[in-house]
């Protein structure tokens, strides 16, 4: 006799997401990205920008945004229940919320540190508990992705706790995928640095010679980490529990 293999049916594709900090940058430009692609799109932010508002005037009812603060448990979860009203229960979250970091560990006030790991770490661990528990009352499946940095593979002075709690939503990534197996597919992309956030933390001359050493000689930019986003979220893949570098090679 020969044994039959059960076959689970694939994750179905997002129609809502939750971005964290999508106010600017990569939060802003995957949220636009998935808006024309017809997903509905709920965010939040500290406080609204002009890229946001543009959003809204463009999507109308296929977008929301709000203010909130991503350390405050009761905001977070009343935006959560907005959005579902509002656009219907989220079956996908993107964790992109985060703070970064320019001092040497030394010189770091431990108050500090504990900022950093709140929100970028804590929080979008009880983020992702929250959706998750919504996910479970609507029945339904869904997708995650995690935002790292390839702070978390190579060193670079200056971002100690930033890369520590990027390391640890990459181990968070494998953790989760192993949990809910079939029912939630799990992910994390840890792109490069982008210009602007390596030239506050780096210096000039220091992204010259990063961007001289990587293989395509030039650094990451939003539109690099799209379509890893529409894989993610979009495609019948059986991607699950992996972290994606996007850095241009400069980590090899």
């Amino acid at each position: 006799m020969t044994s039959k293999t059960s076959a689970t049916t694939p994750v179905p594709a997002a129609t809502t997401v939750v971005i964290s900090g999508a106010s600017r940058g990569l939060g802003l430009a995957m949220a636009a990205d998935l808006l024309k692609a017809d997903l509905r799109v709920a965010t939040f932010a500290r406080k609204p920008t002009s890229g946001l508002l543009e959003l809204q005037d463009a999507f109308g009812d296929q977008f929301y945004h709000d203010s909130v603060d991503i350390n405050d448990r009761s905001m977070v979860r009343a935006f959560l229940a907005r959005a579902a009203e509002r656009l219907g229960p989220p079956d996908a979250l993107i964790n992109n919320a985060a703070v970064g970091q320019d001092s040497m560990l030394v010189q770091t006030r431990p108050d500090h540190i504990e900022s950093l790991i709140a929100t970028n770490l804590t929080a979008p661990l009880l983020l992702t508990r929250d959706f998750l528990r919504t996910l479970l009352a609507s029945g339904r499946r869904g997708r995650i992705i995690m935002i790292g940095s390839v702070c978390a593979q190579r060193g670079y002075p200056g971002l100690t706790v930033y890369s520590a709690t990027k390391g640890a939503l990459e181990s968070a990534t494998r953790s989760l995928a192993r949990e809910w197996r079939e029912r939630v597919l799990v992910n994390c992309i840890s792109p490069g640095f982008f210009d602007s956030e390596m030239s506050a933390v780096l210096g000039a001359n220091q992204v010259a010679s990063i961007a001289r050493r990587t293989p395509t000689g030039r650094l990451v930019t939003p539109e690099d980490i799209l379509p890893l986003i529409h894989t993610l979220l979009l495609d019948d893949t059986n991607i699950n529990g992996q972290v994606i570098t996007a850095d241009g090679g400069g980590s090899i």
